[in-house]
């Protein structure tokens, strides 16, 4: 794929978070020098018991396709010391994902695009509206801000952290 995107990503952790997610942040604005990131989020872990996750997202332009883009997301969950074999439902060191990626929708590259329960998870969500509350989810044909202004009564509100994601 040779025509530039807009990417947005989710990226959280629960282990060391205060350290690894402005390790991952770095690591992306170094990749993707027009990352722009979101508010980072203090929520409950979801799926098991553990201790709070660390969330926020980012949003960048890239050349790359779906795959290729997920591979080298991968490739920063692992320098922020996430296993790929790591269980699903467990502690996660890194879990860098991607939501939403220009227009596309559907099976792109072997990615659902966009992220199926994109619109069901609070910590996503929000902070995705947060970055690009215009960009409209090509699916549900309406605005970020607008869907999350429906799901937002329904989840645990967002803590912010106090963790600046923003900073070089």
């Amino acid at each position: 794929m040779n025509a530039w995107r807009r990417a947005g990503v989710a990226l959280g952790g629960n282990v060391e978070p205060e350290r690894r997610l402005p390790e991952a942040a770095r690591l992306l604005r170094a990749r993707f020098p027009d990352a722009r990131f979101s508010r980072c989020y203090r929520n409950a872990a979801v799926g098991f018991d553990g201790e709070d996750f660390l969330n926020a997202a980012a949003v960048f332009d890239t050349g790359l396709g779906p795959a290729a883009l997920v591979a080298a997301l991968h490739a920063i969950e692992e320098q922020c010391g996430r296993g790929r074999a790591d269980p699903k439902w467990a502690p996660r060191r890194m879990d860098i994902d991607l939501l939403m990626f220009g227009e596309l929708a559907g099976q792109c590259e072997g990615v659902t695009l966009p992220r199926p329960d994109l619109m069901r998870r609070g910590y996503m969500l929000g902070p995705l509206a947060e970055l690009v509350p215009e960009w409209r989810h090509p699916l549900a044909g309406c605005s970020l801000a607008q869907l999350w202004r429906e799901l937002a009564p329904t989840v645990p509100p967002l803590a912010d952290s106090g963790i600046d994601l923003k900073a070089p």
